[in-house]
């Protein structure tokens, strides 16, 4: 699929991230600023539903970044009324790359007792056996979404409320789901029994917000009241306020630990904790964990910044913003031919040589997936007069693929799934390489003893292969889980 830009093809991409508002006035407005403030977690499309008892449900989707399209007063006197959601697409199942605008969230179904629109953060993992089932059975799929399963499943349930017939269709879908839907009366937030994706809670006057994360209540002026748990889903009307069911099996929570390290906002909080907090006290872990002698600490921008402060200030080294990142860098800046593409990152980050040329350079960043951008950046470094250049990654090895609603390369395409951290360190060309360890991880997401291997606090599934849901679409095509190698 595309990268955010022609360049940045080798870190993993969020998602999607939804939200809702019910019990304002243009309401439209609220969710397209929302929706701004989420673009992170989704940049290639995006949509909004809203309901008005005039003129019923109207959607707009769209292409590109919400600044591009919601912003249009044209478009948003399009969508009235006090009750609407949206979403932020970035595909992760379905035709990636090649996204049509039926594929663009939310869905909408007519059912018998009315209509409903969803919006869905995650990934469904038995979404092809639920597909050839629903098809076997007459239904007709308009996109390549996996999300359109619920629609079709809610569709098919003998429930005689919506909500009723969403909770029917969620006990049939395997993997990670964070929704937000609404109908004429009711905005419904829903989490999978794991709580793999974030879903928070918040109020603003007389009115109730859904979003997947809190920097987005911040900016439309929303108290954050609470995460919505696992497994619960929650009924908002203005007339009784938040109803709590939990319609599914209680399990264990394996919230997403690589939200914590690289997908949410530094600016947000998830399961109590500043985002900001957990990757800067990750920086101190690394630096106990592995110690450097060097002269410079730099991040690589932006997302490996607070790590790198909180290895700048354990370690004592000097912090210095060595590698400045071109904020202006859109997707469609230039035509990417081969002469541009041989530029690299170049055109994104540039080396503040003043400060790099002849220091000993520990480099910070969130992650290593394949290794391609980080060898460019250690040329950039060294070309800027750089003596020495030290990797801290402020992850563990990225050694296994996520299904729940990341885009992860093929397994065979992730450096540490066929290297040891030795064979990546020379690899890269680097003077050394040290990853966070699992265990180190957990502590600075403010578990102090670590993990818990026999029921671990979080999914971590990307770095120890330990899949808490059975990948069932993919295990049929042949992929092997850590257990049958």
């Amino acid at each position: 699929m595309p990268p955010a830009h022609p360049f940045d093809d080798d870190k993993l991409k969020e998602e999607c991230g939804v939200f809702g508002v019910i019990g304002l006035a243009d309401a439209a407005n609220f969710v397209a600023l929302g929706l701004h403030a989420l673009q992170h977690r989704g940049q290639e499309a995006g949509g909004i539903v809203s309901y008005d008892p005039v003129t019923g449900f109207q959607s707009a989707r769209r292409f590109g970044y919400v600044r591009d399209n919601f912003t249009k007063a044209s478009l948003m006197e399009t969508l009235p009324g006090s009750l609407a959601i949206g979403h932020v697409r970035y595909s992760t199942a379905g035709s990636k790359g090649q996204t049509a605008i039926r594929d663009v969230q939310p869905f909408f179904g007519e059912f018998a007792m009315g209509g409903a629109a969803i919006a869905h953060n995650g990934n469904i993992t038995n979404a092809e056996a639920l597909r050839r089932e629903l098809i076997q059975h007459g239904s007709i799929f308009q996109s390549s979404s996996d999300s359109e399963c619920i629609i079709h499943l809610m569709a098919r349930s003998f429930q005689k409320t919506i909500p009723e017939r969403m909770k029917d269709a969620l006990r049939r879908v395997e993997g990670a789901f964070s929704v937000v839907a609404m109908t004429r009366t009711k905005l419904i937030g829903v989490r999978d029994p794991l709580g793999v994706r974030p879903l928070v809670l918040g109020r603003i006057g007389d009115g109730w917000v859904l979003s997947s994360e809190t920097c987005a209540l911040d900016i439309i002026g929303a108290e954050f009241v609470r995460e919505i748990e696992p497994g619960e889903m929650v009924l908002i009307s203005p007339e009784k306020g938040v109803e709590s069911f939990h319609p599914f099996e209680h399990r264990s929570s394996r919230f997403c630990i690589f939200e914590h390290v690289y997908f949410s906002r530094p600016d947000s909080i998830l399961g109590g904790r500043s985002v900001y907090e957990t990757r800067r006290q990750i920086g101190i872990e690394l630096a106990r964990e592995a110690p450097v002698e060097a002269d410079l600490v730099c991040p690589v921008p932006d997302s490996g910044t607070p790590a790198a402060i909180g290895f700048s200030h354990e370690s004592g080294i000097p912090y210095g913003m060595g590698i400045i990142r071109n904020q202006y860098m859109g997707r469609t800046f230039i035509e990417p031919t081969e002469q541009i593409r041989n530029m690299g990152v170049r055109l994104k980050l540039n080396v503040n040589r003043a400060l790099i040329a002849g220091k000993r350079i520990v480099l910070v960043d969130d992650s290593v997936v394949r290794g391609t951008t980080s060898r460019k950046i250690r040329e950039m470094i060294l070309d800027a007069g750089a003596a020495e250049v030290h990797f801290r990654i402020a992850s563990p090895p990225t050694a296994w693929p996520c299904f729940y609603g990341v885009d992860t390369p093929h397994r065979d395409k992730l450096l540490a799934s066929r290297m040891s951290e030795d064979e990546m360190c020379d690899y890269l060309g680097v003077d050394s390489l040290r990853f966070i360890s699992l265990d180190g991880l957990y502590r600075a997401a403010g578990e102090a003893a670590g993990r818990n291997d026999r029921c671990p606090q979080y999914c971590d599934a990307c770095f120890s292969g330990e899949y808490p849901v059975a990948p069932s679409d993919m295990i049929q095509k042949g992929f092997q889980t850590k257990a049958a190698e």
